[in-house]
Order: structure tokens, then C-alpha cells, then sequence
């Protein structure tokens, strides 16, 4: 699968831009506020109906016009495919594939397989359980449609009950009766998600441990640790126990909403203990892994962003990456990068075709 054209219209800085693509290595290249980063996270936008680095839709339209479009076109698996994510000021945003318009965003989330690296995945690390979670499902939904609808079943129904937590204090009322309605339904689809997030890490590690392990060269150990509440009780009970303390805090305090990923060096958190080149090593294997997960899963090689790749990496290691794409049989790579030499020089010892965009 590659994406051979994109066009861009009123997205972030571009007024109207077009690309015709290597099926291979693409490079943008230029001083920093050009936009490369901009194009990378619009072919982002075409898989997953939103930006990497700004889900507020309004943001992301160009600050002289009242929309955006984004316009591409695939080869996969021998078909065409044409992607259309458009936005308007006031209105929802729109996704057609192939002229028809998604009933549901999400339901498009998997048709373009898609794995980015970027400065900003540092967060997985410095922030809180929420980006790490957020990391977990994005992967496996990818390739299990009918987990991403649990996933948002679930936090409707958190919501509600959280709104009916905020309405017994407000009204200094209460009814537990009312409230198990919504518990039994945390229940039902908590558990699915808890299972497919326990078997997605059970596959997951030993692709991860490959992956640091090739970065590496196997100098350091390190663990991926899925954390849940979950693991030592039932999410009915944990409800039923923590009801005074929701009560009390106007919130839903328990859940599979308050899963965790434990990254370790050595037995140790990484954030804590990780040096900063053995937290990007770490967060560029857990990348390449989803890539290598996902790969398995659609039997297609997904599209690879590596955004201001050097930002995170020194040159060898850049170069070691990109010599993957050529060993292993990887996609279409994008790269930008604030340094046309320096990057077409890497690219040059790579057997592969490639272009280079000065913006």
C-alpha cells in the first residue's frame, strides 16, 4: 500500500498544495514554520479522521478560510482507494472513501494502517496513564473495529454516570438503583476491553523485546507492563466498594479508564531511570513494534511517518532505521527533517527510489 498522490487545501499554513509521491522514501525538507511537519500530520489525518499533534478540528483550518481539505489517493492491494477528510467551521467533519461518507468517523479508523514517530511521543513517557492508554487503544483498534466501538461505548457510559454523580450532589440527593444501571453496563463492556487490552500486550511484548533488542543490541532489558485495576477484582465489586468515594468526588474513580502502561529499563521506570537516549530507543522500538503488529494483522506494510527523526535520534541510528525499509521490506517511509544534505545523504545509501520536497 502507498499513497502516490495528496493534496491539501487551508490545512494549517498551506493554502493549496499538491504532491505526487515516491511509492517509496519522501523527504520534506526546510527551515523550521515551513510546514513540513503540517504535511506529515495531514497524511496522519487521512488515517485516523483527526490530527497527531491537534484534535481540536477548528485548529487545524488555515487561519484565512472557513475549511480544510485533505485529498488522497492509495494504492492497496492493487485497488484505488480516495480519501477525502474535510472540515468546516460550525459543521462536523467529513470523511468519504471512495465518494461515500462515513455514517461514523471511526468506522474509517483501520482502512489505512499508519504508524508515526515523532518528537511529541516523548509524552508517552512524561505524561500521564491517559496518553499511554490512548497509545494501547489506538493500536489495537486499528485492526479490531469492533473494540474501538466498546471502547466508546464505555466512556458514554462513564460519562453518564459521572453526570449522575454530579446531579446527586447537586441536588443532595442519591439512588444507588439508578446508578447500577450504569454499573452493569461498565461492567459488560469494561470486561471485553480489559481482555482484548490483556491479549494485545501478552502479542506485544515479544515483539516490542525484539524490536529494542535489534535497536539496542540487546545492551539493556526492558518491560512493558500492563497495569489494571481489573487484574484483582471484578469491576462490578470495585464499583459497589468505591461507591461512597464517588459519590464524594463527583466522579468515577474505577474502571478500565484507569489502566496503565508500566514502562521499565532494567526493572526500573524509565522516566525515573531511563537516560534520554535510552527513552528515545525505547519509544522508537515500541513504534517500530506497532508497525511490525499491525503488518502482521492487515498483511500490508502501514505508511511510516518519521517526524524530525533526528530530533530524537543521532545519525547512525537515523540511517539504521531507514536501511530497514530496504532490509525488511517496509512500506512508504516519510521523513522530514530541517536539513536537505544531511538527510538526502542517508537516504542515498538506501537501494530505494526517493524524492525530496524543499519547502
Amino acid at each position: 500500500m502507498h499513497l502516490p498522490n495528496l493534496s491539501l487545501l487551508n490545512y494549517k499554513n498551506f493554502e493549496a498544495i499538491n504532491f505526487d509521491l515516491d511509492h517509496k522514501i519522501n523527504c520534506f525538507v526546510g527551515n523550521n514554520g515551513v510546514g513540513k511537519t503540517n504535511i506529515l500530520d495531514a497524511i496522519y489525518h487521512l488515517s485516523f479522521g483527526k490530527s497527531y499533534f491537534n484534535p481540536i478540528t477548528t485548529q487545524n483550518i488555515n487561519h484565512d478560510s472557513d475549511f480544510f481539505v485533505i485529498d488522497g489517493t492509495y494504492l492497496k492491494s492493487e485497488k484505488t482507494e480516495r480519501i477525502i477528510v474535510s472540515a468546516k467551521r460550525g459543521q462536523k467533519k467529513v470523511i468519504k472513501r471512495n465518494g461515500k461518507e462515513y455514517d461514523k468517523l471511526a468506522n474509517h479508523v483501520g482502512c489505512i494502517p499508519l504508524v508515526i514517530i515523532s518528537p511529541a511521543d516523548r509524552d508517552l513517557i512524561t505524561e500521564g496513564s491517559d496518553t499511554r492508554r490512548k497509545f494501547m487503544d489506538g493500536v489495537i483498534s486499528q485492526g479490531d473495529q469492533q473494540y474501538l466501538n466498546t471502547l466508546i461505548s464505555y466512556n458514554k457510559v462513564v460519562a453518564q454516570r459521572n453526570a449522575l454523580l454530579k446531579y446527586f450532589a447537586a441536588n443532595n440527593t442519591s439512588n444507588p438503583d439508578t446508578l447500577e444501571i450504569y454499573n452493569q453496563q461498565m461492567e459488560e463492556l469494561g470486561t471485553v476491553i480489559f481482555q482484548k487490552r490483556t491479549e494485545f500486550i501478552n502479542q506485544f511484548i515479544p515483539i516490542f523485546n525484539k524490536r529494542h533488542q535489534s535497536i539496542s543490541n540487546g545492551n539493556e532489558t526492558v518491560n512493558l507492563i500492563y497495569k489494571s485495576q481489573l487484574e484483582k477484582e471484578p469491576l462490578l465489586s470495585l464499583l459497589k466498594d468505591n461507591y461512597h468515594k464517588d459519590k464524594t468526588l463527583q466522579y468515577t474513580t474505577v474502571g478500565i479508564h484507569k489502566d496503565d502502561l508500566n514502562f521499565e529499563i532494567d526493572n526500573h521506570p524509565i522516566k525515573k531511570f531511563g537516560s534520554q537516549g535510552q527513552q528515545k530507543t525505547y519509544l522508537i522500538a515500541l513504534k517500530l513494534a506497532q508497525f511490525d503488529f499491525l503488518k502482521k494483522l492487515s498483511n500490508i506494510n502501514p505508511i511510516l511517518l518519521l517526524d524530525d527523526i533526528f530530533d530524537k535520534l543521532d545519525e547512525s541510528r537515523v540511517e539504521q532505521i531507514i536501511t530497514l525499509v530496504e532490509r525488511e521490506n517496509f512500506g512508504q517511509l516519510f521523513i522530514s527533517d530541517t536539513h536537505p544534505e544531511r538527510t538526502e545523504n542517508i537516504v542515498k545509501k538506501v537501494h530505494q527510489t526517493y524524492k525530496m520536497f524543499r519547502l
